[in-house]
């Protein structure tokens, strides 16, 4: 079973009545169990590349510390997969936000970014993804998240289409730090 993590609240009354699924949803590590459903949302994104599903398995036995599953009424939701990087023990990789198209627009990759984060417990003060230049809504999501953080990004090229053999766009480094 997951460890749940819980956000801390600004205030000491209780948080109103809501039929807004964002105010319902459960943040923990994902399971070996969560890999299928995650692997599932990334397909139906059409705009992640979709690793093989043995891949979400591996990456929910071996890096659940470093991700983040989003549940909203037990059903999953969305995922913040990552790594901290083994040369830079203090840099966490995003590798992959997704979040189901029933529940987009409603902040929960916002959510799930500060929750990967702060389950770190101050031992990452950088983040870094890649992102293609032409994916408007990751690079504004990436943003909010620097300025909700007070930390700079600096921008930078990681790897050129021609390193890809299959046709891939060219990939920018987001660095993210420091993280406050």
């Amino acid at each position: 079973m997951g460890t749940l993590l819980t956000m801390p609240r600004t205030t000491e009354t209780p948080a109103p009545q809501s039929s807004d699924p964002a105010d319902e949803v459960q943040l923990r590590r994902p399971t070996v169990e969560d890999g299928a459903a995650m692997w599932r949302i990334a397909r139906d994104s059409k705009v992640l590349d979709v690793n093989a599903s043995y891949a979400y398995l591996l990456w929910c036995r071996d890096f659940a510390a470093t991700s983040v599953l989003a549940t909203v009424d037990g059903a999953p939701a969305g995922f913040v997969t990552g790594y901290r990087r083994p040369d830079q023990p203090d840099t966490l990789m995003v590798w992959q936000v997704a979040v189901d198209a029933d529940y987009r627009g409603k902040r929960i990759a916002s959510k799930m970014l500060d929750a990967v984060v702060d389950q770190q417990e101050g031992a990452v003060a950088v983040m870094e993804t890649t992102i293609t230049p032409d994916n408007e809504a990751s690079i504004q999501l990436f943003s909010a998240f620097a300025r909700s953080r007070e930390a700079e990004i600096v921008r930078e090229p990681v790897f050129d289409s021609s390193h890809f053999p299959d046709g891939h766009d060219a990939e920018l480094l987001f660095r993210i730090g420091p993280l406050s």
